[in-house]
């Protein structure tokens, strides 16, 4: 985890792993535009802001809750399952 102007960020294997999702899932979600991604300076790598991953998972719990309220997992599908044309 890094921290910018008092915000935590995340690499590709963190945000992955705290999402529970491959890392090629989270690179749909981005291309998708489900998840932004901000790059580190002049370097390739891409980071991820921590409050944007906890909202994406209280979105999919609050739709787990609204379509199957016998389920208690916040646990994020496949990217199929919920982002179009996949």
């Amino acid at each position: 985890m890094i921290e910018l102007n008092g915000e935590n960020y995340l690499n590709g294997r963190e945000a992955s792993s705290f999402l529970g999702v491959k890392i090629s899932t989270l690179y749909t979600y981005v291309s998708r535009g489900v998840l932004s991604s901000y790059k580190q300076g002049i370097k390739r790598q891409r980071l991820y802001k921590q409050t944007e991953l906890e909202a994406l998972l209280r979105l999919r719990s609050s739709s787990d809750s609204v379509t199957d309220t016998a389920s208690e997992t916040t646990e994020l599908p496949y990217a199929r399952d919920w982002v179009p044309d996949l």
